[in-house]
């Protein structure tokens, strides 16, 4: 029995089939949906919490634009390394609850972005902090 053609199977995603505002309107949806399901997460929670107060504290502490921008988007970098840690150990937990070596690899390589990201975030906060009390 023969294949059908290509553009008669329906796709598994009805998001695929969308163009346009109804398929950028579907996504944002889809952000959204992703960011409820971060604040049921613990450390993304708190790193939230922390940019609630970081972010409007960069707006008084760079002294312009580059330097804001550089302490908010090492906090907003943060928030991002975090969701997709989330989505990596929510995608090896669907996968089962056993102990895998390549789902430990897999997990801890998450953590370790989260914790560069982090590093990261406290060098560029820590020296624009210095820069500040040592310069005024």
């Amino acid at each position: 029995m023969p294949l059908p053609p290509p553009e008669s199977i329906a796709p598994a995603n009805p998001q695929k089939t969308r163009t346009g505002l109804n398929r950028i309107w579907h996504a944002a949806g889809y952000s959204l949906e992703g960011l409820r399901a971060g604040w049921n997460e613990k450390a993304f929670r708190q790193e939230a919490v922390a940019a609630m107060v970081l972010l409007p504290v960069s707006l008084w502490l760079g002294k312009n634009w580059v330097e804001t921008a550089l302490l908010a988007g090492s906090v907003v970098i943060v928030m991002i390394v975090e969701l997709l840690n989330t989505g990596i150990e929510t995608a090896i937990d669907r996968i089962g609850p056993e102990w895998h070596d390549l789902s430990k690899r897999a997990k801890d390589m998450g953590s370790a972005a989260v914790l560069l990201a982090l590093l990261l975030c406290m060098g560029i906060w820590g020296a624009a902090v210095f820069q500040r009390i040592l310069h005024g």
